[in-house]
């Protein structure tokens, strides 16, 4: 059996015969920045290794335990000065024993939802989807802060070892944020093993600090550190009782301050899938890991802190942690090691910890855009398979935070906090909710812990709400709410859209095809694009195909019309249509307009599509075709393409010079229907042209909207489309191309039969007469 071109069929080549576009300079640059791509089955190689996974998912909580202490003590140090020290221990292990109750809450959660936990699946599960945009919305706007924190943090670290850097504070921070960015996006365990050695440095300069500190302390050797330094924070007075004359609300005010030590527990559970198989399993040992070691740390500082009496700086340099390092390490060459050793290791957790938010917000993001409630853009894998666009977006938005704050870690821990508590609270009630409906083996466990959880985290969340309200918690108050209601309103657009393109699809599939095909290609000027766009064309084999330019200078619309009457093409007319006020895509959709008219015409409109090269080419040429393609494809039954002609060559075998082309019969089909018997109307017995009828002997007058110029190979014919403002008809002037004074907005008379020519009213060699302008 042979094939319809005459010839056998054969296998298709192993390669493309068409040579393969050259990679951009852009994909280029991509490639040596961030490394080759990666394919989409190498996502199963990228999970993590418990030791990776704790620096990835831990180092924002780890690194809580640096300045958790000195945010307590910033709080009861100015109301009751050194009786502070006394008070830290017992907030921090307040603080730990709801720690406790997240780590084992949090268990719950991976067990139930090994796939992929965190507050916005289990809210939305458990609670419905509005509430889940609560959740997710706090923690979102909690990741942004916690890389601002987590950057401003570290460069006040750094800025205590290294004085000198201060003024350039801002500058440093948005560093920081730039390179955990650029590591991220290289892959996620690519920046795991990246940011796996700081994490590792950090615990073990943790160990040593605490290890001495508390060796030193027990043997009295320990000392304390001077209460009259220049830039410390203004010391209150004690007072008696138990709280030694803080007052209530101050210590709840400390305690919601210290609340910022337990952030980053849920990080884990919104990250299961990154571990290795078995994921929840994995990951359910790595949380307890990493909650004993901010546990140990946490206290173990805040007991240093306590004995040695470090009392924060006003300007927050330096810090806590660094006057604890040099009262631990001592003045000798070994202790000025440690110390610095300690400062760097904190300095690099503290930025670090930026880096669990960059791991889990893109995730939580894509969750979100998968719901319809945020751009399905966060929604896809890039280069290097991670959610490149949710990474660029948050590091652009802790850039602004940074740059807007200053870069002061006491500007931004106001903010801080208040959105996680409300996602753990949603979280732990939507498990005790679980636990309740699915009643699943040790359940009542479950419940009660989950539920102790939502109380707990519903109580902090209120403390922080309440003393943090006047210092800036009230942006996150209200930010929450106003950001829900953006979501809802992106949700009820795609649901809108995702309603109408699934309406009656069969329906519209199977509608019956139209009587007529009419192809117009607009023509500015006769060039390559315009015959690429004429050649695609001919393969519609439409009922009615013709070129249109719309003539916005009459002396280039004549030369244009010089030009086609030359042109070696038979059966495809040049149609030129008046423009008088200029308004191109106007213009274009009446004219599309007359060929829908009768409602039996489908219209596809081919516009040649000049490509450019380089940003100059683009800049140097208008976007006019944009405006017509957006207008006319609003009309029914009307089709815009765009035909490409690249201007810096095209890929594969050149175009073929136009054929000449000639008319099927089915182009020229049309009867003429004449009736000799009908009374001729004097010259003043002018009718409108929407009273004509068919085979009446009339006259009208009205303005040339359009002519039709034909090639030389055709037989010598000018049409024009005449009007009056109530209706048009054609007029055919057969063996004439072209008729002095008879161009596009010229006045005319004429009178002749209406005959039926294509389905349309004509009149066929009429007599005419040129009317003045001015009437």
């Amino acid at each position: 059996m042979t094939s319809t071109l005459g010839r056998p069929p054969a296998p298709l080549p192993a390669e493309p015969a068409v040579p393969l576009p050259p990679d951009s300079s852009r994909y280029r640059l991509k490639r040596k920045l961030l490394g080759p791509p990666l394919n989409t089955e190498d996502l199963e190689h990228e999970r993590l290794g418990r030791p990776t996974a704790l620096a990835v998912f831990a180092s924002d909580n780890l690194s809580s335990s640096a300045y958790a202490t000195e945010e307590i003590l910033r709080v009861l140090v100015p109301v009751i000065g050194v009786a502070a020290f006394a008070l830290v221990v017992p907030i921090t292990i307040a603080m730990l024993v709801v720690l406790a109750f997240l780590i084992l809450s949090y268990r719950e959660t991976i067990k139930a939802y090994p796939t992929a936990g965190g507050a916005y699946m289990v809210t939305r599960d458990n609670f419905g989807i509005m509430p889940a945009q609560i959740a997710g919305v706090s923690l979102l706007t909690d990741y942004i802060l916690t890389v601002a924190v987590s950057v401003a943090a570290g460069t006040a670290a750094l800025v205590s070892a290294a004085p000198a850097l201060k003024p350039y504070t801002v500058e440093i921070s948005v560093a920081f944020i730039v390179v955990i960015a650029y590591g991220n996006l290289r892959g996620v365990k690519e920046s795991g093993r990246v940011f796996a050695v700081p994490t590792f440095f950090f615990i073990v300069n943790m160990i040593l600090l605490i290890g001495l500190g508390v060796f030193r302390m027990v043997s009295g050797g320990l000392p304390q550190a001077a209460q009259h330094q220049e830039g410390l924070m203004k010391f209150g007075s004690a007072g008696d009782g138990l709280l030694l004359g803080a007052g209530l609300y101050v210590v709840l005010h400390a305690f919601a301050s210290g609340g910022a030590a337990v952030t980053g527990v849920e990080a884990i559970s919104n990250g299961v899938p990154a571990f290795r198989k078995p994921e929840w399993k994995n990951a359910r040992s790595t949380l307890v890991v990493m909650g004993s070691l901010l546990g140990a740390m946490f206290l173990g500082l805040s007991v240093l802190a306590a004995k040695v009496h470090a009392a924060p700086f006003a300007e927050g340099t330096p810090t806590v942690i660094s006057q604890v390092g040099k009262l631990v390490y001592g003045s000798s060459l070994a202790g000025h090691t440690l110390f610095y050793a300690l400062q760097a290791g904190t300095m690099l957790i503290l930025v670090l910890a930026a880096n669990t938010s960059f791991a889990d917000f893109p995730r939580l993001a894509s969750f979100h855009a998968g719901d319809n409630f945020m751009p399905r853009q966060l929604t896809k894998r890039g280069h290097r398979l991670v959610f490149s666009n949710g990474i660029i977006f948050l590091a652009a938005a802790a850039v602004v935070l940074v740059i807007v704050t200053q870069a002061k870690v006491d500007r931004l821990i106001p903010l801080y906090a208040i959105g996680v508590f409300t996602s753990f609270t949603l979280s732990q009630a939507g498990m005790a909710k679980h636990h309740l409906t699915h009643r699943e083996p040790k359940w009542r466990s479950g419940l009660f812990v989950n539920g102790v959880g939502a109380i707990l985290s519903l109580i902090v969340d209120l403390i922080i709400a309440v003393t943090k309200f006047t210092h800036g918690a009230w942006v996150i108050v209200i930010l929450v709410p106003v950001m829900v209601y953006v979501l809802a309103r992106l949700n009820r657009r795609y649901e809108e859209e995702a309603e109408a393109l699934a309406t009656d699809v069969p329906l519209a599939a199977t509608a019956p095809v139209l009587r007529r095909h009419v192809v117009l290609v607009f023509v500015d000027t006769l060039d390559l694009a315009a015959a690429r766009a004429i050649q695609y064309a001919r393969t519609l084999h439409p009922s009615d195909l013709r070129a249109v330019h719309f003539a916005l200078d009459l002396h280039h619309a004549e030369d244009l019309a010089a030009s086609w009457r030359q042109l070696g093409l038979s059966g495809i007319p040049l149609e030129i249509v008046e423009c008088p006020d200029r308004r191109l895509t106007k213009a274009a959709v009446e004219t599309v307009a007359l060929d829908l008219a009768d409602g039996e015409t489908e219209v596809s409109v081919l516009l040649p599509d000049r490509k450019y090269r380089g940003v100059w080419g683009r800049l140097l040429h208008d976007r006019t075709a944009d405006g017509i393609e957006r207008e006319v494809s609003k009309l029914a039954h009307a089709n815009v393409t765009t035909v490409p002609f690249h201007l810096d060559g095209r890929r594969g075998e050149p175009v073929p010079a136009l054929a000449p082309f000639v008319a099927t019969p089915a182009d020229e089909r049309g009867e003429v229907h004449t009736n000799g018997n009908a009374p001729r109307p004097s010259p003043d017995e002018r009718i409108a042209i929407a009273q004509v009828q068919w085979r009446q002997r009339v006259c009208v007058e009205g303005r040339i909207r359009s002519m039709r110029i034909l090639p030389l190979a055709d037989v010598p014919s000018l049409e024009c489309v005449l009007t009056d403002g109530t209706g048009s008809l054609s007029v055919i002037f057969h063996g004439r191309r072209e008729i002095p004074g008879i161009a596009v907005g010229t006045r005319l008379q004429v009178r002749g039969t209406a005959i039926d020519h294509h389905g349309r009213l004509a009149i066929l060699n009429p007599g005419y007469t040129l009317v003045a302008r001015d009437g």
